[in-house]
């Protein structure tokens, strides 16, 4: 008897521990992807003592630590965890491997050594992509970019692009809506946080041409903690307890974004399933429609033969839901566009699928991959980021 309880007792703890198990470990992460800039033989901007590729870890290290403690189903993915060189575009490879939800690049900012505020300059500014407004932001965009000329052969890797170039800062046009929505949400949210908690000067939240950030295919934003050619602020930025502060104030940010992330995904869930039914509905009625057609057609066709034998026009054909269809994505935007809008370049007709606060532009709607290849050749003439999805139905897959 005792073995059977003891037997019976153990079946009842198994199935306990399956029931009761964590649904976290069910459930999708939400990633955050934390990228320390500079590294290795690439130091950054420098002050007395300190450089900002040890000051950068030091912040990410400490922020990575917070969010692994204190959010659950959150999983932090760093660029690098130690002092490497990375390319800007391996860390943007880092990113969109792991499917981040979040980019954050953390730097460390300076000014000329000929400025003559170089010693007194101070504040925190966190940067999203977009065409820069003034030249500042554009200094800064070029400081930061200048670092692929570490690369061997950049000029191949980067298609062309030249950082010191301000023409070659007019890609960015065609990617700067691409996330902005939630990338500003993220920048705002930052910029209180470190004026509250690290006490930093509030520079704003400011838009220019980061590479790192048109490569990443999720929300991004770069952040300059402060101004290292400041001694008081280097000092501060050295310190323990200031990047303490600083990863503290980019974790809150990260926080109420994510409570934010996920309300609005609760909310988009139950639309999507509202506008599934709908959709599913007008198919049924749109089917039901050409059936009666067809029968019409029939009728009339016997009627006007005199036999069964008369011509029959077919309905158009449809393409079913689970054949795979090719499409050229050439354009996103925060806002719907109209029909003949100059924004679509005299594409017409084209399409568009909603996805995260973001319209994105469609054309064609091929099953042949070659001439899907071919049709994307031609929009590139146009739109040079033009690629290709792939849909299944209503849905993209890939």
């Amino acid at each position: 008897m005792t073995g059977i309880l003891r037997l019976l007792f153990l079946t009842y703890v198994l199935i306990i521990s399956v029931v009761v198990s964590p649904i976290s470990s069910f459930a999708k992460d939400f990633v955050v992807v934390i990228d320390a800039g500079h590294g290795g033989h690439d130091v950054g901007a420098v002050g007395v003592k300190a450089c900002e590729k040890n000051i950068n870890l030091g912040v990410a290290l400490k922020l990575g630590k917070l969010i692994e403690e204190n959010c659950s189903n959150t999983k932090v993915v760093y660029t690098r965890k130690t002092d490497r060189f990375l390319t800007l575009q391996e860390r943007a490879n880092v990113a969109n491997k792991a499917h981040g939800n979040l980019f954050i690049s953390i730097h460390t900012n300076s000014v000329d050594k000929k400025n003559k505020n170089r010693k007194s300059i101070n504040g925190a500014a966190t940067y999203v992509l977009g065409m820069h407004k003034n030249d500042d932001n554009l200094a800064v965009a070029m400081r930061e970019n200048s670092v692929m000329k570490l690369e061997k052969d950049y000029s191949t890797t980067y298609e062309g692009f030249d950082p010191n170039s301000s023409e070659s800062y007019i890609i960015f046009e065609i990617s700067q809506n691409q996330h902005v929505k939630q990338s500003l949400e993220l920048a705002s949210r930052v910029q209180q946080e470190f004026s509250k908690v690290a006490k930093r000067k509030n520079n704003g939240v400011r838009q220019a041409g980061f590479w790192v950030l048109a490569r990443t295919s999720m929300p991004a934003v770069l952040v300059e903690l402060d101004f290292i050619c400041n001694p008081t602020v280097e000092s501060f930025l050295d310190s323990e307890s200031g990047q303490e502060k600083l990863a503290k104030s980019l974790f809150n940010a990260v926080k109420s974004y994510k409570a934010s992330y996920h309300s609005a995904t609760d909310d988009k869930s139950k639309s999507k399933n509202q506008d599934k039914k709908k959709s599913e509905d007008k198919k049924k009625s749109k089917k039901d429609n050409q059936n009666e057609e067809t029968v019409e057609s029939k009728v009339e066709a016997k009627s006007d033969s005199g036999n069964e034998g008369g011509k029959v026009s077919q309905p158009e054909t449809l393409i079913d839901d689970n054949t795979e269809v090719y499409k050229i994505q050439f354009l996103t935007s925060t806002k719907k566009l109209k029909d003949g809008a100059p924004e679509l370049k005299g594409l017409s007709p084209v399409n568009y699928y909603y996805e995260k606060g973001i319209y994105k532009y469609t054309f064609g709607t091929l099953t042949d991959k070659k001439e899907a290849l071919s049709l994307q050749n031609k929009i590139r003439k146009k739109f040079k980021g033009a690629f290709i999805v792939v849909f299944k139905g209503e849905k993209r897959i890939r």
